[in-house]
């Protein structure tokens, strides 16, 4: 089902207009009858917020001429560079975040490609939390261009979580000139995917009462943590969307997936405690990807650790800029299951330095592997009231 269809089929199965689509004031008399509205004792009001192509928005509305071009920013092509975002106009050639540039110019013949400037965007980045902070002390940063706003209790705006989103997106327009994304709902889990529906530029609110009706109708792959592996195995047990993965108990779900399935049971039903945490500390970044066919030879192993270096590099370009790496490691996890992890302390993030880890991984027992990761360890971060300054 393609991401059109889909979006139709969860806007009928949740039934009426959205009104978040529509720009209203904090002092518009039918606002108690249009919008999420926080009261004594009601459900949380969580908005995710996530701002468009943030680093080539900010080289567009500097540059000008740029717009309606494709654009990338990213380290260049003949030094192994990967892009860190690209606007929409790149994304219709296929190319994405975390690409190494020299794919993406493949796709895109006349992408441009700008060189990272962090200390812009983390300027700019600063300017857009401010705002943020106007509306609620509960914000919790998940990089330069994302966070999680908790306004349950906020006064603003009439309590309406729909119109702080709202306002928030008109101000930060206004003020950094480029465009917010946003999702408002009960809960983390719930706004992210929402925040995505009507990107670019876009507002989408689920209501409490439609939580049901528009997470069975998700595919199950909108479900974090799972990816081509986890959806072909739940697709071979008839798993398509999570109305599917809810007809199966949690007991049953914890024996398929282990731990992992006790969280598939909450997040099929659209249940997600977890809190906004202005102060969350990161203590490291990783990713990994599952395959589909086990690498048999250390070869194919360093084929992929290119993808996966390219995409730590983007992850760490977009989500922590500022921290100081202490240690890197690779993790292998082989066809018979068993695991081993070799981490480095002192070693620049480099790929010939992943590649020396992978190695020693890989030596250790020579069978094939089924799972690779890569990641960095930071120091402790500032305290809090230090951390008052720091940017988003």
């Amino acid at each position: 089902m393609s991401d059109s269809s889909l979006r139709s089929l969860l806007r009928a199965a949740i039934s009426g207009s959205n009104s978040a689509q529509s720009q209203r004031s904090c002092n518009d008399p039918e606002v108690e009858l249009a919008s999420f509205v926080n009261r004594e004792g009601a459900p949380r009001a969580i908005i995710h917020l996530d701002m468009d192509c943030f680093s080539a928005a900010i080289e567009m509305r500097e540059r000008p001429e740029l717009r309606g071009k494709p654009v990338g920013v990213g380290g260049a092509r003949d030094r192994r560079g990967v892009l860190t975002t690209c606007n929409y106009e790149a994304r219709e050639f296929g190319v994405r975040s975390a690409m190494p540039t020299f794919m993406a110019l493949q796709r895109c013949p006349k992408l441009i490609v700008i060189p990272p400037r962090f200390d812009v965007y983390r300027r700019e980045a600063a300017v857009i939390r401010a705002i943020l902070h106007r509306f609620t002390s509960l914000v919790e940063p998940l990089s330069l261009d994302e966070a999680y706003l908790d306004v349950t209790h906020s006064p603003h705006c009439k309590g309406s979580a729909t119109l702080m989103a709202e306002q928030i997106r008109e101000r930060v327009r206004a003020t950094v000139g480029v465009t917010v994304s946003a999702g408002v709902a009960p809960n983390k889990f719930v706004a992210k995917i929402a925040s995505d529906w009507n990107k670019p530029d876009g507002l989408f609110v689920v209501r409490p009462h439609e939580v049901d009706a528009f997470v069975a109708a998700l595919p199950v792959r909108k479900i974090w943590g799972i990816g081509a592996v986890t959806e072909r195995k739940l697709d071979q047990l008839g798993i398509r969307t999570c109305g599917d993965l809810q007809r199966y108990s949690r007991f049953e779900l914890q024996h398929q997936f282990g731990k992992f399935g006790l969280e598939l049971y909450d997040l099929c039903r659209g249940i997600d405690e977890r809190p906004v945490e202005p102060h969350r500390e990161r203590k490291s970044l990783s990713t990994e990807e599952t395959f589909l066919t086990n690498l048999e030879t250390l070869a194919a192993c360093e084929e992929k650790l290119e993808e996966l270096f390219g995409e730590l590099m983007a992850d760490l370009a977009q989500k922590e800029t500022t921290r100081v790496v202490t240690k890197i490691f690779v993790k292998l996890k082989f066809a018979d299951f068993t695991r081993t992890t070799v981490e480095r302390a002192g070693r620049v993030p480099s790929l010939g330095e992943f590649r020396s880890l992978l190695a020693e991984a890989f030596a250790r027992t020579g069978k094939s592997v089924r799972l690779m990761g890569v990641g960095v360890r930071f120091a402790a971060a500032e305290p809090p009231e230090a951390a008052q300054l720091a940017l988003l």
